[in-house]
């Protein structure tokens, strides 16, 4: 039977990392960037959440303008839009699926296969937000291919791909497998989440059409756990 998320959500207290974002590709169209983990993609509400990724490019590039996002404690590429034109064509690529996005992560134990597709239809855990949980009557389908890359004790490191774009996907993915991914605050259990500082995930590359021309482009990050 898989571990259940941590129901006793963790205290989160907000303290960003102070090193500089990457930037990986300075295009006139977009910006790619690699995004430390710990760092909101964009502001939140109260005054002590405005650090973020896009208050920190926009101080050196006042045209970038986020078109997707990654969780706090995930680390990894993404892609700013630096005009209009850009941040439709873009943004229309990731709502039609178009977009091709890869991720490492290392979860806790070793599962038995070496590969597969996950289908699990996700929703919001209302009482527990911001938990997503499996609802076979009303989730929404998601999907994720994974495949072993190398193990080291009840350690595994795993490469993502997510069909969908769900909030936690692979997150919830990993739980359900029964392998959460190590640092994770939210549905780790205590020995995978004590395992590592921070969270094991991190999106690595990413695949699109270029919004002038559409021309195929390929980027990546480099993991640092």
């Amino acid at each position: 039977m898989s571990p259940k998320a941590n129901n006793a959500l963790r205290p989160f207290t907000y303290d960003p990392p102070q090193e500089a974002v990457e930037v990986i590709c300075e295009d006139p169209h977009f910006l790619i960037v690699n995004k430390p983990a710990g760092l909101l993609s964009v502001p939140g509400k109260s005054d002590d959440l405005k650090d973020c990724l896009e208050s920190r490019v926009q101080a050196h590039f006042p045209d970038a303008r986020i078109i997707h996002r990654l969780d706090t404690a995930t680390s990894g590429i993404m892609v700013m839009a630096r005009t209009a034109h850009a941040h439709r064509h873009i943004g229309l690529q990731f709502e039609n699926r178009q977009i091709r996005k890869t991720y490492l992560a290392d979860i806790w134990g070793v599962p038995n296969e070496k590969s597969g597709t996950i289908n699990l239809p996700l929703i919001c855990d209302w009482p527990n937000r911001p938990l997503q949980k499996v609802d076979f009557n009303i989730g929404k389908p998601t999907e994720t291919e994974w495949a072993t890359l190398e193990s080291h004790g009840r350690i595994t490191r795993v490469l993502l791909k997510p069909k969908t774009g769900r909030s936690h996907q692979l997150r919830v993915h990993m739980l359900e497998l029964g392998h959460p991914i190590l640092g994770d605050n939210l549905y780790a259990h205590d020995e995978a989440f004590k395992a590592s500082s921070r969270m094991h995930l991190h999106a690595h590359a990413i695949e699109f059409r270029h919004p002038d021309g559409g021309a195929h482009l390929d980027f990546k990050a480099d993991c640092d756990f």
